[in-house]
């Protein structure tokens, strides 16, 4: 769960996403760097920390007229867990013993663990060991591939639960920490830094970019993937999910940059989860596969963004609404697909429902095709 995987896209390899069940967020190489979500370290269990501080239940510590490092890790760090994951498939997704572990925050006091969908992808069985170094079975309540969020639930009392913060507060060089347990063997590490800047957007597999990232400087590492980003408050503000190390053709190796999902976003995905079991996505119906301008030149496309068709379901939206295998989406709505802006984050616009224009190309004809989308049918 720790190395990097590459993709290479060829138009006519029947690699395509499901928009009805893409499961995007393995560690990835992107363009000119490689983008690694923190996959789950080896998950020994970790030995037993007691977290400083470690409050009554019920109480947290007054923040200090001027808070510290110190005062937020005493009260978010007792409800930050490690995430065990045994997997279904064994080691062959690497850890040992087909395991892997990655981090956690516990969000209330009935047991809800917010994650990474990309921690508990792949899983058998779940469980999580607390700040206290105790351990507990965990069950999944569901998961979000396109946001990377994931909720776990434990039916034993939690040592603590942390509050939600508001990350559109958040400026570039305001202190944040990231607490997690990398490697999956040092639990609830703690590290400090920057918010280096918000809003960020990095393409994190072909033809999907995560959008609206915090970036910061505080150390972040495999197995940090779902634990919290707090302020100096002890708020989340963030959940960690993904570093940039850089490397690419002519480019030197970076440190430093690591992404954390914006506590409004995180929230929102999670408290739908845990009131209905998934967050709504819109469903098109089709696999498809991400022309850019390189992969349009070698093959004769007459344009340089677009989703091509390599299937269309029987019976689903895109079928109904006259769409067909080969066809060449260009643009949704009047707006053309371009780098910053590809099909599935427009898509990911919508909700079910909604009535989309899309732009297609086939046969040499451009045609404009309504769609109406449908629900996103559950992993």
């Amino acid at each position: 769960m720790n190395g990097n995987r590459s993709r290479k896209l060829g138009l006519l390899a029947a690699i395509g996403c499901l928009v009805a069940v893409a499961a995007m967020f393995g560690a990835g190489v992107g363009v000119g760097g490689a983008y690694l979500l923190l996959r789950p370290g080896t998950a020994a269990a970790p030995a037993a920390i007691v977290a400083p501080g470690l409050a009554p239940e019920g109480h947290l510590p007054s923040a200090a007229a001027n808070p510290s490092v110190a005062v937020a890790v005493d009260r978010a760090g007792p409800a930050v867990v490690t995430v065990i994951n045994h997997l279904a498939g064994g080691a062959a997704l690497g850890g040992n013993a087909g395991t892997a572990s990655g981090s956690g925050v516990v969000i209330s006091q009935e047991g809800y663990i917010v994650t990474n969908n990309h921690v508990i992808d792949g899983a058998a069985s779940l469980e999580v060991v607390f700040a206290d170094g105790s351990q507990a079975p965990a069950t999944l309540v569901g998961a979000d591939a396109f946001a990377d969020i994931a909720v776990v639930r434990v039916d034993t009392p939690v040592p603590s639960v942390a509050a939600w913060g508001d990350s559109s507060a958040l400026a570039p060089g305001d202190t944040v920490i990231a607490i997690g347990s990398p490697l999956g063997d040092f639990a609830n590490t703690v590290t400090a830094g920057v918010v280096s800047a918000t809003g960020r957007s990095i393409e994190s597999e072909p033809g999907f970019r995560m959008e609206d990232l915090i970036q910061t400087d505080a150390a972040i590492n495999h197995g940090n993937s779902g634990g919290p980003l707090v302020n100096l408050e002890g708020e989340i503000v963030g959940i960690n999910t993904l570093v940039v190390r850089g490397g690419g053709a002519g480019q030197s190796v970076a440190e430093g940059l690591g992404f954390a999902i914006e506590s409004a976003r995180a929230r929102t995905v999670a408290e739908s989860i845990i009131a209905k079991g998934n967050y709504p996505r819109p469903y098109l119906g089709v696999r498809w596969e991400w022309v850019t301008p390189d992969l349009a030149a070698q093959n004769g496309l007459p344009a340089t963004y677009g989703a091509y068709l390599s299937e269309v379901s029987a019976g689903g939206p895109a079928a109904q609404a006259g769409l067909r295998t080969g066809d060449l989406v260009t643009g949704m709505d009047g707006a053309a697909f371009d780098e910053d802006h590809p099909f599935l984050n427009r898509l990911l616009e919508h909700v079910p429902g909604d009535y989309v224009s899309l732009d297609t190309l086939r046969d040499g004809s451009r045609l404009q095709i309504e769609v109406v989308l449908g629900n996103r049918p559950s992993a």
